[in-house]
């Protein structure tokens, strides 16, 4: 039986087992940040971490390449922490259980890590190998990036010299990134104000979703369980009052679950309104999110939202936009601008919910900003921006483009393509900072990012590892 420690390339799986052993969830990168540094100062490598844990690791170049022009390889250390029903894994202590079935390596029940766990892996492999013929090399791992790319948004050029950068956060194995999709989290506040009604109330819960990454597979139109139990509260709003309500934990992935406790007074009234609506939203959903439950059952209640606060809240769940709102009039089948209600939780005393916005266009985006923050002034609720961060334009100039063609279509007798993506990617922060570096983004097979049946391709692994090593042998 194939283990991750008997697969190849093994260099790249070793690095990529080591590194899931070190818990890493977005915000609690310093334990592998600091893995890093030990790992190039064991290696005599010059080394540099910053306040936010971001790393760089440089390596000289090998003999004959000592003029050619040198290459920043890119990814990020955190990734996003999801685990399955049932899942008794714990991300601040327990390393990623990984289980080899055939050409897949998968998580048991939680994600991977592969994003962009492999990017780290690839560049350990090539740091720790004295046999391959390259440019001078500049590891640079940030952190951060799953909650908004903090850590690319401190960077300063100031430890980078590399004129080619290589971001390895792709996950479509032949499919060269070329340009990405700018973009923003809104926050808005409701201040909760409450008093105590006692009485018969009803926990609503949407589950069995499939949800998925925000930005690459909004355009799948999979159903977003905060804005389902939005419509479910508003199709019984004359007869509850809201007591709780919660969704989402990631303002990149798609909600899965939303829950709310409602106190009624017509409880057999109430569940059938539920019940009505819930038989149509399984019909309208039956084949994106043929799994959605919605659940509901009696359960006490001892205080509840001011009937005005319960209203806004649900009126502003209703009126926001969700999922795509304009598609691409430039590239066939990209999506141009999206929303994702992401998270609605309650914090301090306040009903916080995010909103995560992207788009390719700056007017587009500041559209959807403002029509959101209006959404909110309507509703009495507070709109904060945050977490900012710009498209990677198109350079029709860009010469590693054309050799990563060429070497693509050489080593696998096949073209490779050109693409944009309607996420976020740290190119297009690390533009601002290197004006001049010339950029690419590709990687290997991965699925199901950010959930927890998240899993990769093995021989996509080996055949991205392979056209990686070629590449950098053709930068000369």
């Amino acid at each position: 039986m194939s283990t991750i420690h008997t697969i190849e390339p093994r260099k790249v799986f070793h690095w990529f087992y080591e590194i899931n052993r070190i818990p890493r969830c977005s915000g609690d990168e310093k334990r592998i940040s600091d893995f890093l540094v030990s790992f190039a100062k064991e290696r005599n490598l010059e080394v540099y971490q910053d306040e936010l844990y971001n790393v760089i690791i440089k390596k000289p170049a090998t003999s004959s390449y000592e003029n050619a022009p040198a290459v920043i390889i890119q990814g990020h250390s955190d990734m996003v922490c999801i685990k399955g029903e049932g899942s008794t894994h714990n991300f601040d202590t327990d390393p990623i259980e990984m289980i080899v079935e055939g050409d897949i390596l998968r998580a048991n029940n939680t994600t991977l890590g592969g994003d962009d766990g492999i990017a780290v892996a690839y560049g350990l492999a090539i740091l720790d190998s004295d046999d391959l013929k390259h440019p001078a090399i500049e590891l640079l791992v940030t952190t951060g990036e799953e909650t908004g790319m903090d850590g690319a948004m401190a960077l300063t050029n100031e430890h980078l010299n590399g004129k080619i950068l290589l971001n390895i956060d792709s996950d479509e194995e032949g499919v060269f990134l070329v340009s990405c999709a700018g973009g923003a989290n809104q926050t808005i506040t409701f201040p909760l104000k409450k008093e105590k009604r006692s009485g018969t109330g009803l926990e609503i819960r949407v589950s069995g979703l499939k949800g998925g990454h925000s930005g690459m597979e909004i355009i799948k139109q999979r159903a977003n369980a905060i804005k389902l139990l939005a419509r479910i509260l508003d199709k019984c709003r004359d007869k509850v009052t809201l007591a709780k309500i919660s969704g989402g934990t990631k303002h990149n992935a798609i909600p899965k679950e939303a829950e709310a406790v409602v106190l009624t007074e017509d409880v057999n009234g109430t569940v059938r309104a539920i019940e009505s609506l819930s038989k149509e939203l399984k019909e309208e959903y039956r084949v994106e999110d043929k799994g959605l439950t919605i659940t509901v059952r009696e359960v006490g209640v001892e205080e509840v939202f001011l009937k005005e606060l319960s209203d806004d809240i649900i009126d502003f769940l209703m009126m926001t936009p969700d999922g795509v709102q304009y598609m691409s009039k430039d590239v066939e089948g990209l999506v141009q601008t999206s929303v994702n209600n992401a998270i609605v939780e309650e914090k301090e005393g306040q009903l916080v919910i995010t909103i995560s916005l992207r788009s390719s266009s700056g007017s587009s985006l500041r559209e959807l900003l403002n029509r959101v923050s209006l959404i909110a002034k309507r509703t009495h609720g507070i709109s904060h921006e945050n977490s900012s961060y710009p498209a990677w334009e198109y350079d029709d100039k860009s010469e590693i483009r054309k050799i990563a063609v060429g070497v693509f279509e050489d080593l696998f007798g096949q073209k490779a393509k050109l693409n944009a993506v309607h996420a976020g990617l740290e190119c297009g922060v690390l533009k601002r900072i290197l004006p001049d570096v010339d950029m690419i983004s590709f990687g290997p097979n991965l699925y199901d990012i950010h959930t927890e049946k998240e899993h990769l391709s093995i021989s996509s692994v080996g055949r991205t590892w392979t056209f990686l090593i070629r590449l950098l042998e053709e930068i000369k």
